[in-house]
């Protein structure tokens, strides 16, 4: 009798374990996921304001932090200076001389050009005068030069007059421009970094991390927050490779979710993929023989707007036919 009972306990329990795995082999759990972003800094400095939460929702373009850069201020000082400077050095390179150079200048003209026309003159009566034997050739010589050094001196002033109006020589304002668009170039970098003080959302996020707190040094590069992509909802499931031809890529799967009560979704299979690491298993009882390969089952949701308030790492079940 008591072999029996010891026959028929067994079998029960056999068939227990049995239907206990039959159930866990039919049962297909993931996780739901989401492509995560970092969000850094270019330049250093002190954190002055943080906007967000751990757990806030933000939008592309939203401020997220606010950076202090004393450094980048004192170089607008700086850049603005020099570019003043060349501003000036451009301009007058082109326009030559001031209003009151050119007044002076075009007096000095007039009144050479007046002692031009004097020993001219004088120069066409002592021409007379020597035909007719009326005054000695050493007279005429030297009028005669007197007549050459006013009018060289007349030609010069009018050189000198043309090229101030013309401005300085092409090469000089080449140079002049050099400078000024150097000038200009570091403004334009300046300003650039001084944008870089507001560390901005990239893309729809949910706030994860946030890894410094205000009055913190944050250097170039740093991670300052962490966050999951709100458009970029995926559902991932792990099976062994007996287990592989329930899954067809692109094939349309319905999904139920036990923390909305059941709720189902509907998603397609995007990509089937060979498990690199044991530890990317997401199936919370992973029922599988040790020979076998396991494979990554990603799965994208048909209504994107709708997986938007999925929780993160929470379960699903992939919904058997």
């Amino acid at each position: 009798m008591k072999n029996i009972l010891y026959t028929i306990a067994g079998f029960v329990l056999l068939q227990s374990c049995t239907g206990n795995k039959q159930t866990k082999e039919l049962k297909l759990e993931g996780k739901i996921e989401r492509d995560q972003i970092a969000v850094t800094t270019k330049i250093p400095g002190k954190i002055q304001k943080i906007n967000v939460e751990v757990g806030q929702n933000v939008h592309k373009g939203d401020t997220l932090v606010i950076l202090e850069l004393p450094e980048v201020t004192a170089k607008s000082i700086q850049a603005e200076g020099a570019l003043a400077s060349a501003q000036a050095q451009y301009d007058m390179a082109v326009k030559g001389a001031t209003d009151g150079q050119m007044k002076q200048l075009h007096a000095k003209v007039n009144g050479l050009k007046e002692q031009f026309d004097f020993a001219q003159k004088s120069l066409d009566r002592m021409n007379n005068l020597l035909k007719d034997s009326l005054i000695s050739q050493q007279k005429y010589d030297e009028i005669y030069a007197k007549y050459q050094g006013a009018k060289n001196q007349y030609l010069a002033a009018e050189a000198e007059l043309a090229d101030v109006q013309h401005g300085a020589r092409i090469e000089q304002q080449k140079m002049a421009l050099g400078q000024k668009e150097r000038a200009l170039g570091a403004v334009d970098e300046v300003n650039v970094a001084a944008k870089e003080r507001y560390i901005i959302a990239p893309q729809d996020m949910s706030i994860e991390n946030i890894n410094l707190q205000v009055g913190e040094l944050a250097l170039a590069g740093y991670s300052l927050i962490s966050g999951y992509l709100n458009d970029a909802t995926f559902f991932r499931v792990t099976i062994p490779e007996s287990k592989i031809k329930v899954f067809d890529k692109g094939e349309q799967k319905t999904l139920i979710i036990p923390y909305l009560e059941n709720k189902e979704l509907q998603a397609t299979v995007e990509s089937i993929k060979p498990l690199s690491s044991y530890a990317n298993i997401s199936t919370a009882y992973p029922d599988f023989e040790e020979q076998e390969s396991l494979f990554e089952v990603h799965l994208k949701p048909i209504n994107v707007q709708e997986s938007k308030e999925l929780l993160t790492k929470a379960s699903f079940i992939v919904k058997q036919n």
